[in-house]
């Protein structure tokens, strides 16, 4: 069984788990002026489509790492989160050739969210804002060890949805997953050879405490 698939039973397995467990939970209520902070692991997982380039058909592979959340609450159920993370790092395939380059990248993400009010312990939210995605260390692998690879910084719309798992008034366990409209400008040997769309599906966990 491969990294991914282990990541996203793991996933999965303990969403379930929490909703089970959470059932007799006190709703985790959200007010103006309130703050939370998220500890968590999330796997970002690019689309499976190639993008076509001047190089070929490229596809950026998936990865997991900890992640951070920041939220304040403007008004009663909505906030402003932040999104920070430890360093990605990806493979990038060539179709036919195999992995050829390697690059880290960070997805600092700002949402506007609203959190529904209900008396259940299951809290859910929608979310929506923008992300600035800056990559680097990038290095050409494989066929192209030692050829020179960059890839700009990318802006665009991000897309946020989950669940909180009451399991305190302070605390819950959260399950969401958010889409990040991802592309960058790719360049090789000096040459630029086109756009990458990495435009990721982003799924996780985490432990949020409210203060």
């Amino acid at each position: 069984m491969n990294r991914k698939k282990k990541t996203m039973k793991t996933i999965t397995a303990l969403t379930l788990a929490t909703a089970l467990t959470a059932v007799a939970a006190p709703a985790l209520a959200q007010e103006k002026g309130d703050m939370t902070l998220g500890l968590g692991l999330h796997y970002i997982q690019p689309t499976d489509s190639y993008s076509t380039t001047a190089a070929g058909n490229l596809r950026v592979d998936g990865a997991a790492r900890p992640t951070l959340t920041f939220e304040y609450f403007i008004a009663d159920n909505v906030g402003v989160e932040v999104l920070a993370a430890t360093p990605f790092e990806h493979d990038i395939e060539l179709q036919g050739t195999g992995d050829v380059a390697k690059t880290k990248h960070l997805p600092p993400t700002i949402s506007l969210q609203y959190h529904f009010t209900n008396n259940s312990s299951m809290t859910p939210f929608i979310g929506a804002g923008i992300n600035y995605t800056h990559f680097w260390d990038e290095a050409g692998t494989g066929a192209l060890t030692g050829t020179p690879v960059s890839l700009d910084s990318s802006w665009g719309y991000a897309l946020h949805a989950g669940v909180d798992f009451a399991v305190s008034e302070k605390a819950a366990i959260r399950a969401d997953i958010r889409y990040m409209d991802i592309e960058t400008d790719a360049t090789v040997g000096g040459a630029a050879i086109g756009k990458v769309k990495i435009d990721p599906i982003v799924v996780g966990m985490a432990y949020v405490m409210k203060f």
